[in-house]
């Protein structure tokens, strides 16, 4: 359904783009003619992701740490020096499940570190810019279904999502007339490889997640990837400042995703599944 040059001479960043879903977005804006830098953690990784997709598209690695202020400036202004971004994906996350008493305070710090000041250096830092040139330009971020209403056992997960989706609303607003535009896509569980065996680590529990959903399944990375295609797109130059939910109706089934596990799991089964470090995209 959509035009395969529906992005042409569209550049987008894409930050945690060297693995699920931000790999994911890279393959799909690839095939709709875009130029895409991807950029994380994890130099390999990225490498092994730009050389994977390089066949369908340009496709630049740019190693960066979104906690980092200075790292993701200098990420942008190396970008910068071939033209300007068009499009900002922020879809770098980390996320565990834990009981919150048993959460250090580093444990917060990391997951709040990515998600929600991660989103804000990389934000500010293409506004800022966007804005000086009076460029127009597009953020899409990705954000939570429990976002608006919580949920128990990923509390630094949802403080940082809520965050996330309140910059969305407030800059949809204060940038608009400008020439920006802010929405987000708040994705139920959609199997990624790594993150979602650490959020889901037993195979009842997966059962437990598919019978909350009015659609009995999970969702795809490229069910993701297309509405996210579409929301960078000009075809949606109207819609600023929304979240959209993208679940097969398991909001509207019951708040809270993880609020269940409560009665799901066992003590051996939080001590096996204590974090070490957030998983990431």
């Amino acid at each position: 359904m959509f035009q395969k040059d529906l992005l042409h001479h569209k550049r987008i960043l894409i930050t945690g783009g060297g693995t699920g879903l931000g790999k994911g977005m890279a393959l799909r804006f690839l095939e709709l003619n875009a130029e895409v830098y991807i950029c994380g953690r994890r130099e390999e990784v990225l490498h092994n992701t730009a050389k994977e997709l390089s066949a369908h598209g340009s496709i630049h690695a740019l190693p960066c740490d979104v906690r980092n202020l200075d790292a993701v400036e200098a990420m942008i202004d190396t970008i910068w020096k071939d033209g300007p971004l068009d499009i900002l994906v922020n879809n770098a996350a980390g996320n565990f499940i834990a009981r919150t008493e048993e959460l250090s305070p580093r444990a917060f710090e990391s997951v709040i570190g990515i998600v929600l000041m991660g989103t804000l250096h990389t934000t500010m830092a293409c506004g800022r810019r966007w804005l000086k040139a009076g460029h127009p330009g597009t953020v899409l971020s990705i954000s939570a279904t429990y976002a608006p209403v919580g949920s128990a056992y990923v509390v630094p997960s949802a403080i940082s999502k809520a965050g996330v989706e309140a910059l969305t609303r407030s800059l949809a607003v204060e940038w608009g007339n400008r020439g920006i535009r802010m929405n987000a896509i708040a994705p139920g569980p959609i199997p990624t490889q790594g993150a979602f065996s650490r959020v889901l680590p037993r195979p009842e529990l997966e059962t437990l997640a598919l019978e909350r959903n009015p659609q009995h399944r999970f969702g795809t990375v490229e069910e993701l990837a297309n509405l996210a295609a579409f929301l960078v797109s000009d075809g949606s130059s109207y819609i600023n400042g929304e979240v959209i939910r993208m679940d097969g109706g398991e909001f509207l089934q019951g708040a809270g995703e993880f609020s269940n596990l409560g009665r799901a799991l066992t003590d051996q089964d939080w001590d096996s599944i204590k974090p070490r470090k957030p998983s990431a995209r």
